[in-house]
């Protein structure tokens, strides 16, 4: 079996591509590969705000990322440049930039892109879903 990690760029709010890789997470699960990390870049990072709050009727993709990770314990990172950028902060970032206030959810953390670099050389297969 293989090692995976995935780098998702896709906006959760208007892109198919962080659905896709949950359903890619889902499948190589099920069939017994690992899932080291997903790294979220660019606006695929939105995804991890816990202030998400999708229509009823709308898939809610940050519970069900951070469900499937406590599942199957992988890692779930959001960049900080990007996060900062569009206003996902933790705790830190949020005292360290003199914030009100932070809003990343539990299930994730936030990082730097040392973490894609270690993701990719610790994995057999990196996947981006833009």
């Amino acid at each position: 079996m293989a090692t995976f990690s995935l780098l998702v760029t896709a906006n959760p709010h208007s892109a198919q591509g962080q659905f896709s890789a949950i359903q890619f997470a889902k499948t190589l699960l099920n069939q017994g590969h690992e899932l080291k990390r997903v790294f979220f870049y660019a606006d695929g990072v939105l995804v991890a705000s816990r202030i998400n709050c999708p229509p009823s009727d709308e898939y809610n993709l940050t519970k069900t990322w951070a469900k499937l990770a406590i599942q199957h314990d992988f890692e779930l990172v959001a960049c900080v440049t990007a996060a900062m950028k569009r206003g996902i902060t933790n705790t830190t970032e949020a005292e360290r930039n003199a914030l009100t206030g932070d809003n990343l959810d539990p299930a994730f953390e936030i990082s730097g892109l040392g973490q894609l670099t270690e993701a990719m050389l610790e994995s057999d297969r990196l996947v981006t879903f833009g």
